[in-house]
């Protein structure tokens, strides 16, 4: 079995949500704990790190998940995320990586799974989580995607597939030798609009917020 190691990310001076990673839910819930919660259950993951520079994060991090302080200089806002993957790869070796975030608290085990798998089954070289779309898209005043003279049905449309940012994993000769993410043979792993819903601002934390306490705990209450 090859050796993966997930990860998530975390800087605490966020400038739109000044500490939005630990900024708690409405339970008191840490923001982090879902994501590092989630992580903990996939089977075939050897360690869960965060990778903060700041120490203070460690109280909030729950059982079994390491504590990795990174430099200070990629807490800048002209940082390149790909920069904080290759310092990661740099100190913690393994043959696949699995890049998680704080911000997209609701990614299911089992699409962290999927992800997982197939990245190690080898037939793939990296997995990323996408939404599916079959929206009219426009673009410089035009229809990309339909005739205005024949509009379709939505569901008639050829669906697009956004990267929702909140996963991605890869191996390791693909991070230290093309300092990518996504290669030549990624699995695209479809996730509901619940999954891909990203944390940037307040707005999203409140929305975040209320769809973790009106939705999926009563669901897992139920």
């Amino acid at each position: 079995m090859k050796k993966t190691v997930a990860f998530v990310p975390l800087k605490l001076n966020n400038e739109r949500l000044p500490q939005k990673n630990t900024k708690q839910l409405s339970d008191g819930t840490p923001l982090l704990e879902l994501i590092l919660s989630a992580l903990r259950q996939v089977n075939g993951v050897d360690d869960v790190y965060v990778y903060c520079s700041d120490d203070s994060v460690i109280k909030h991090l729950p059982e079994g998940v390491k504590f990795l302080k990174r430099s200070t200089e990629l807490d800048l806002s002209t940082t390149k995320i790909n920069e904080v993957l290759g310092s990661f790869a740099r100190d913690v070796k393994a043959d696949i990586y699995v890049l998680a975030h704080a911000t997209a608290p609701f990614l299911k085990t089992e699409s962290i799974q999927t992800g997982i798998d197939k990245v190690q089954s080898g037939d793939y070289d990296s997995a990323l989580t996408v939404h599916k779309m079959q929206e009219f898209v426009w673009k410089d005043g035009k229809p990309m995607n339909y005739d205005l003279a024949a509009v379709p049905r939505t569901q008639d449309l050829d669906p697009l597939f956004i990267e929702t940012t909140g996963l991605y994993i890869y191996t390791h000769d693909l991070i230290t030798q093309r300092n990518a993410r996504i290669g030549d043979r990624p699995y695209l792993i479809e996730v509901s609009s619940i999954e891909s819903l990203d944390i940037n601002n307040p707005l999203d934390f409140d929305i975040a917020d209320a769809v973790y306490t009106h939705i999926l705990k009563k669901r897992s209450d139920q």
